[in-house]
């Protein structure tokens, strides 16, 4: 679940669809407990009958809010279960429509207070929490309007338009240095000594003894940077890697990489190292594939307590 919580509104559909399954389960565990032979997937549909009386499939889809198909693949399974019965529109005997059945109608009289149970504690867990779920609930569907497809592809061509240019460190971008880092730093782990002071000082922690700094920029968006830091005569550490979450599968972290890689090469770099850590797996294929290899150990001499991977660039040959 972390890592779908790292891909932030690419996955959000993924997170619902497991928030989904688990509420499901707990109101199966509810019925299983009490001897009501319904399953929670059952719900809307069964409680629409109950309610408003027989419907079509598409009169249910409609006031559900699913597809016919699904609604149709549903109505299978009831009909198997003994949970609904066709019966044919009293106007128009052409149309069937679906009702419950006689031991259907018991076990949702059987089920109401499972019901209620149910939504009062999730009501008290929500208030005691201070989240508003069906408030936000009701503003993302509207949210989510037949125009917003066309939003984002006019967004994808924007961006297909521009290209991430690597930049070298300015005065005026001084900021972004320490916002991008402090941003994935917050995210992952949290920001030690040693980054506040080289984040807070690029100049004097970085630039001043050989190092140098880049910046990723998608037109006039600042949205990646890394730094090359000097840590003996010949040898740097590729460091302070950061891509906004929000740019992230543009290119932009390969890009700093290889910029890097060419400064330390113009450097006359004998050794380029890196750590990092074992969770964060994306960036470790990155590296890998950038011609990083992980060392059996640890660096020994490590400046960070999160760090647990150890990494050397080694030219191809």
């Amino acid at each position: 679940m972390e890592f779908v919580s790292s891909l932030g509104y690419l996955a959000l559909g993924s997170r619902l669809k497991a928030i989904s399954d688990r509420l499901f389960a707990l109101a199966d565990q509810v019925y299983a407990d009490h001897d009501i032979g319904l399953q929670a997937r059952w719900f809307p549909i069964l409680r629409l009958l109950q309610d408003r009386g027989p419907q079509s499939v598409g009169e249910i889809a409609l006031a559900i809010g699913q597809t016919h198909a699904a609604v149709s693949q549903a109505a299978d399974r009831l009909r198997a279960a003994n949970m609904i019965r066709d019966r044919s529109d009293r106007k128009d005997r052409r149309v069937r429509k679906l009702g419950l059945t006689p031991s259907c109608e018991q076990a949702l009289a059987q089920a109401k207070p499972a019901w209620q149970a149910i939504d009062a504690v999730l009501s008290e867990n929500c208030a005691k929490q201070g989240i508003q779920l069906l408030r936000d609930l009701a503003q993302i569907e509207s949210m989510l309007s037949e125009t917003l497809a066309g939003e984002v592809g006019a967004r994808v061509r924007q961006m297909q338009r521009r290209t991430v240019e690597i930049i070298p460190f300015s005065e005026a971008d001084r900021q972004h240095f320490y916002r991008l880092n402090a941003e994935w730093l917050e995210r992952y782990f949290y920001l030690e000594e040693i980054d506040h002071r080289v984040l807070n000082n690029p100049e004097s922690e970085i630039l001043d003894s050989g190092g140098t700094i880049l910046y990723a920029r998608l037109g006039s968006d600042i949205i990646g940077t890394c730094a090359l830091k000097k840590d003996a005569p010949g040898t740097y550490e590729l460091t302070k890697m950061a891509v906004t979450e929000r740019y992230q599968g543009l290119g932009a972290g390969r890009k700093l990489i290889d910029a890097a890689i060419e400064t330390f090469r113009q450097l006359g770099g004998q050794t380029l190292f890196l750590e990092t850590h074992s969770k964060l797996e994306s960036a470790i294929q990155l590296y890998l594939r950038s011609g990083f290899v992980i060392q059996p150990t640890g660096k020994p001499d490590s400046h960070y307590q999160r760090s647990n991977v150890y990494m050397i660039w080694s030219p191809g040959d």
